[in-house]
């Protein structure tokens, strides 16, 4: 999906936001066929990847519910809710660059999203590891109908789902889980993972509004002391692992919606596209459930 993301904005000819897309009147065909057969085609490669890579080495089992949701102090849910968010992003994005409707446009993009998180948890519930978790499911959903909406009701996205990564202290005590580098921290080691809401203040502001249209305010969630997912590791390779206290983070912080930043290149345009997950490291104020507030010069 991101690299149809790369593929959409680097071929635009656009000179403004209002001219992204062609006449919205007329189908694209050429166009429409290379989405359909990009999307095919990422899709079958990185469900048979993900297969290979995640899967294939585990017991299978009959299909089987699994409920998962006191894992992760429910980080793990907030990550599957943007995914599915950016794919139908992405999604949307090139259907309206191959030129169908405004809200046609939209449901497809979040139909692709929905579908492809289903497709992963289906591979759950057909493994003895795991299970099919009504909990990500309705994560899944959540993340594709916030994208949908916005785009229905407002034709924009003024609420962006991000995610931001800092690297931890917990890893080395459950690599199994956490990961033991740093691609694989970044996706596993939730205790560096924060999930933010970023809100678009211009557009709730008039429109010959001077207030930046680029800069949001944000809102995120997080969670630390985990070396387990439903409790902590006391044991690894043998040796005691410490006493961490798991406990949840939530922080208010400024954020740049790169969408929004006026240019002209494409490829700056593709780049900002692509990146407009991540949340922008900012001053922000943390408030945990260890009483505790914060304050963090560069947060990320």
């Amino acid at each position: 999906m991101v690299i149809l993301g790369i593929f959409w904005t680097l071929n635009l000819n656009a000179q403004s936001s209002d001219s992204l897309y062609p006449d919205t009147a007329v189908i694209h065909k050429g166009r429409l066929t290379g989405v359909l057969i990009a999307e095919g085609t990422l899709y079958v490669a990185s469900i048979t990847g993900l297969y290979f890579a995640w899967y294939k080495d585990y017991p299978q089992s009959t299909f089987h519910l699994f409920n998962d949701g006191g894992e992760w102090m429910q980080v793990d849910k907030c990550g599957h809710a943007i995914t599915a968010n950016y794919i139908s992003r992405i999604g949307y994005s090139t259907y309206r660059w191959a030129g169908v409707k405004e809200n046609k446009a939209a449901w497809f993009g979040g139909l692709l999203g929905f579908a492809y998180m289903l497709n992963i948890e289906i591979l759950d519930g057909f493994s003895s590891e795991w299970g099919f978790s009504l909990g990500d499911l309705t994560a899944n959903t959540l993340g594709t109908m916030i994208f949908v909406g916005q785009q229905l009701a407002w034709h924009e996205q003024r609420f962006s789902l991000k995610y931001s990564f800092h690297q931890t202290q917990y890893a080395p005590y459950n690599p199994n889980l956490l990961g033991d580098n740093l691609v694989q921290n970044m996706i596993k080691d939730y205790n560096g993972h924060s999930y933010w809401i970023s809100c678009n203040i211009h557009s709730f502001l008039p429109s010959k509004s001077k207030f930046p249209k680029w800069l949001n305010i944000a809102v995120g969630y997080g969670a630390e002391g985990m070396t387990g997912a439903f409790g902590n590791t006391m044991i690894h390779n043998g040796q005691p692992v410490p006493e961490y206290p798991r406990y949840r983070r939530y922080f208010l912080s400024v954020d740049v919606d790169l969408t929004r930043i006026p240019t002209k290149s494409k490829v700056l345009r593709g780049i900002f596209t692509v990146l407009s997950f991540i949340k922008i490291p900012a001053p922000t104020l943390e408030y945990n459930s260890l009483g505790e507030f914060k304050l963090h010069a560069f947060y990320y």
